[in-house]
């Protein structure tokens, strides 16, 4: 198919704008603060400010929250290679981004029904929203080198994100003029508030996905069919693996973003628990750090998509992690709200530049030509979610023998030290090929 089609670029961009809601509603902003509510009014229920989970007594709201989040991309981590394996070997991508994409947004549907009384529930509606996040996410990301030549991928993958964090805003902000302006909705109360801007989520994200599911191409090179399509995923996501050993710079290039994913993504998931339980923060000042952090982020997708074209990729990418560790060290400090603010200006300044620059930068280090683009971003997405997994479940596991997210964020900073060293040492390029 011809590469650089406007009107498949600009589909393309729309499924960001179609599940980033998922990202800041969900996993970002409303439901975060709405979780730990129903967690310590279950405890309170019982006489206890903590709450017992899956036989586990005395726990945190804020650490299973970090295990939810955890276990969920673990999930990703073991499934979705298989799958897209399968998805190259048949040529049938566009429908197993469009499996996750429902399961996702089914998901966000169900979070409408989650109430102090059914908190599994919650929990693993929660839990299956991320998988068919970031399962589909893999599929859409995998699109890059299919529809756009080289030189287009850090300016289409930083539209992508603009698009997701303009329309996540969007939706976000329709949704808290129910928390902050009930009258305007019948006097709704803020529990109904939240459990409808989950249910607005899971309409969204199938709506607009429909856009790109109707002009995206389907795979052109699929495989010939000569056994089950489960046993030759195994022996497609083993080719993919065996290429990727000779692949010195993409095999480097993907052992730094897993260390200095794990800290971005960490932040991202656990920031607004962070200012809650830590800060004290009441629920309209995290509301209005989340949407400063989506704004600034559209700038840094921007700023950093220029800054790599002078620079090179990772020389660019290093330069984010720097500043990530900075914001680090100063969280540690903050105490106050305007210090708070601060701190997510900075944080959404390098969030969307890691971001952006991290996707483009790993489909300029892809084979020419190849068929098997989402085999290959499935390795990409292994090392994010295993990164988040581990990142998230370090956080809780310090956060409970803390009890102090503080010495959480601390840690962060050496794991993003170690990304950064990496990153260092690989060659910087705008094209690598």
């Amino acid at each position: 198919m011809q590469k650089n089609n406007p009107k498949t670029l600009t589909a393309w961009t729309m499924y960001d704008w179609a599940n980033s809601v998922h990202s800041l509603t969900i996993t970002s902003a409303i439901f975060p603060i709405y979780f730990r509510v129903a967690a310590v009014m279950l405890g309170a229920a019982k006489g206890d400010k903590k709450i017992d989970f899956l036989g586990f007594h005395g726990i945190e709201n804020s650490v299973i929250y970090s295990f939810a989040v955890s276990f969920a991309f673990l999930l990703i981590a073991f499934s979705v290679p298989l799958v897209s394996a399968i998805s190259d070997y048949t040529g049938k991508k566009k429908a197993f981004m469009k499996m996750y994409c429902y399961i996702g947004a089914i998901s966000c549907i169900v979070l409408y029904f989650f109430e102090i009384g059914n908190y599994y529930l919650g929990t693993f509606a929660f839990i299956f929203s991320i998988v068919g996040w970031g399962g589909s996410i893999v599929f859409y990301n995998s699109y890059i080198p299919e529809i756009a030549t080289e030189d287009k991928f850090d300016s289409l993958s930083a539209r992508g994100f603009t698009m997701g964090y303009i329309g996540s805003v969007i939706l976000l902000i329709q949704n808290l003029t129910m928390v902050l302006k009930p009258e305007w909705y019948g006097n709704i109360s803020s529990e109904m508030a939240s459990k409808v801007s989950f249910l607005t989520v899971g309409i969204w994200w199938i709506l607009f996905a429909q856009i790109p599911f109707s002009l995206l191409p389907e795979t052109q090179h699929p495989k010939k069919q000569d056994g089950s399509w489960f046993l030759n995923g195994f022996k497609e996501l083993n080719k993919v693996f065996h290429e990727l050993q000779k692949l010195k710079i993409t095999k480097k290039f993907l052992l730094a973003f897993f260390f200095y994913n794990m800290g971005a993504q960490t932040v991202m998931y656990l920031g607004a628990l962070f200012g809650g339980e830590e800060l004290k923060l009441p629920t309209d000042a995290l509301i209005i750090t989340i949407l400063l952090i989506q704004l600034v982020a559209i700038l840094g997708a921007y700023i950093f998509a220029k800054v790599s074209e002078k620079i090179g990729n990772t020389r660019s990418l290093f330069w984010i992690v720097v500043i990530w560790i900075l914001v680090c060290i100063c969280a540690y400090f903050v105490y106050t709200k305007n210090q708070f603010y601060g701190l997510a200006t900075g944080i959404g300044f390098v969030m969307g530049g890691v971001q952006s620059l991290s996707r483009s930068t790993y489909a300029k280090l892809l084979p020419e030509n190849t068929p098997d683009t989402a085999s290959y971003f499935s390795f990409y997405d292994v090392c994010d979610r295993i990164s988040t997994v581990i990142g998230t479940l370090m956080f809780g596991v310090v956060n409970q023998m803390t009890g102090s997210m503080r010495m959480s964020v601390l840690v962060l900073t050496v794991i993003f030290a170690v990304g950064g060293i990496i990153l260092y040492t690989i060659p910087s390029k705008s094209v690598y090929k």
